[in-house]
């Protein structure tokens, strides 16, 4: 059960409360609807930012820099860091977040690692509701790290307002990045351990993609964007900000980018827009979970596995026991 006292301690960002509540969704469990039900009308105050890219870009970085950033200009932050379900794999990742989890101890700053729990999207299921949790608690901003496997990160763009792609100069990342598809989902992008040879190289490489899809005007560093927007109100293009984040160089350059893109959505009343699709597909997900539980009895996996031999010896076909299946009545 949810009481009040422990809801008031969770509005209050009291982190015992937070850390509690973001337990009870992960186990999405009646008690993660009832908590959920609670905090509804707390909603959609924090902005999110969606922080995703190639393995060892430099996320984990880049993520506790701009937590200490936002810190220190008294702006709450939330961090949800998601790793791979086994956390012996990877040592270098889980390295980067053991020195994040150093923030933690700042009253502004609550960081969380949770497990993919086989989502091959870079996100763990429960992310969302993690965000929830932390925004009906107050926090400003609330930054989502993804896996890092490079391959299948998309379902950034639906949790994140703010998508930032991170690379660096080696070669072969730029190549991945636009076979993986996060080319198409940044906002803007960061090139990260920018004192290393081949910067120039991989910057000509990113702007060259992005003229490709559509954005033949590169905007340049986040200090001259508004006078470049104003020749296109209702376009946003992507820019590249450089960095090396180990030594704090090109935070606040991030800071301001993120900060641009959260201004031209307010602007363009985009963000409201994307805010709906989000709890548009939520809602889809979540019926379509429901239905995927309700369906799946004990009755109908009887029925399956009893019918599994007729299917094989080709007595019947796949496709009709599976409707069968589904025309039995719940």
């Amino acid at each position: 059960m949810v009481d009040g006292v422990f809801l008031q301690k969770l509005f209050f960002a009291e982190k015992p409360a937070v850390a509690r509540a973001i337990s009870i969704v992960e186990n999405q469990d009646e008690s993660s609807i009832e908590l959920l039900e609670a905090v509804h009308d707390r909603l959609g105050r924090a902005y999110r930012v969606g922080i995703t890219g190639p393995p060892g870009a430099g996320k984990s970085t880049i993520v506790s820099k701009l937590a200490r950033a936002f810190d220190d200009a008294h702006v709450k932050v939330g961090i949800i860091a998601v790793d791979p379900t086994s956390p012996f794999k990877g040592g270098a990742l889980l390295g980067d977040r053991v020195r994040m989890m150093e923030l933690s101890s700042r009253n502004g700053i609550f960081i969380r690692s949770m497990a993919t729990r086989g989502s091959m999207g870079g996100l763990s299921g429960s992310t969302q509701q993690a965000a929830d949790v932390l925004d009906a608690a107050g926090y400003d901003f609330i930054l989502l790290e993804t896996v890092g496997v490079g391959q299948s990160e998309l379902d950034i763009v639906e949790a994140a307002d703010t998508t930032v792609v991170v690379l660096t100069p080696e070669s072969g990342d730029s190549i991945q990045a636009m076979k993986a598809g996060l080319m198409e989902i940044a906002d803007f992008f960061v090139l990260n351990k920018a004192d290393r040879p081949g910067v120039n190289q991989s910057f000509s490489a990113i702007t060259t993609v992005l003229s490709l899809r559509g954005s033949n005007n590169i905007v340049p560093p986040p200090e001259e964007i508004s006078s470049k927007q104003n020749k296109s109100e209702n376009a946003w293009h992507p820019f590249i900000v450089k960095s090396v984040a180990s030594e704090n160089k090109g935070i606040d350059e991030i800071v301001k980018g993120i900060e641009k893109h959260r201004d031209y959505l307010r602007r363009t009343e985009l963000l409201l827009t994307k805010r709906k699709e989000r709890i548009r597909r939520m809602i889809i997900e979540l019926v379509d979970r429901s239905l995927h539980d309700r369906c799946w009895n004990k009755e109908r996996l009887s029925e399956l596995d009893d019918k599994l031999e007729l299917v094989i010896s080709h007595k019947l076909s796949a496709h009709r026991l599976a409707k069968e299946i589904v025309e039995r009545p719940l």
